[in-house]
């Protein structure tokens, strides 16, 4: 076997620099052909028929599949995940606003029973815990506000 074995040395620079290129270049389109196939599902617009048409194109002749997509549909793709984006950010306000809006919607039992097991531990007085509890079967107060007061004791 005659094989020729290449040294560091033997390998010039400026073919590391187009090996390096290529294999760039490579990532790039597979980052561009996972792209194309995540806009092909994401768009609403567009059949299944031409879903399936688009990708069994792109997929078959991946080179011509994915130049023709990008000058056919390219221009609208950038809407498309913009508008996907503002949806995932109106999705997650909208969790906040439920999840904060649940956390405020507590009833006068719920207070109540807050307080007591607050005076059970002797976090306040029985004089604070009549003061909160006055508060909140007159609506005008929460248990939180009594949390924060001094715990200092009376006698």
């Amino acid at each position: 076997m005659s094989a020729q074995a290449y040294l560091a040395y033997d390998y010039p620079a400026l073919s590391v620099f187009w090996s390096m290129l290529v294999f760039f270049l490579w990532i790039i389109w597979f980052v561009l052909l996972f792209r194309i196939i995540a806009d092909l599902f994401r768009d609403d617009d567009l059949s299944g028929w031409g879903k399936t048409g688009w990708l069994v194109f792109v997929i078959i002749l991946p080179f011509l599949g994915v130049f023709v997509y990008l000058v056919a549909r390219g221009k609208n793709m950038g809407r498309r995940e913009v508008e996907q984006a503002r949806a995932q950010q109106q999705a997650f306000d909208s969790y906040v606003r439920e999840t904060a809006q649940s956390g405020a919607g507590r009833s006068s039992a719920d207070e109540l029973a807050k307080l007591s097991e607050m005076r059970a531990r002797g976090d306040i007085t029985d004089e604070e815990f009549g003061r909160a509890k006055e508060l909140v079967l007159a609506g005008s107060g929460t248990s939180e506000r009594t949390a924060d007061a001094p715990t200092t004791p009376t006698g």
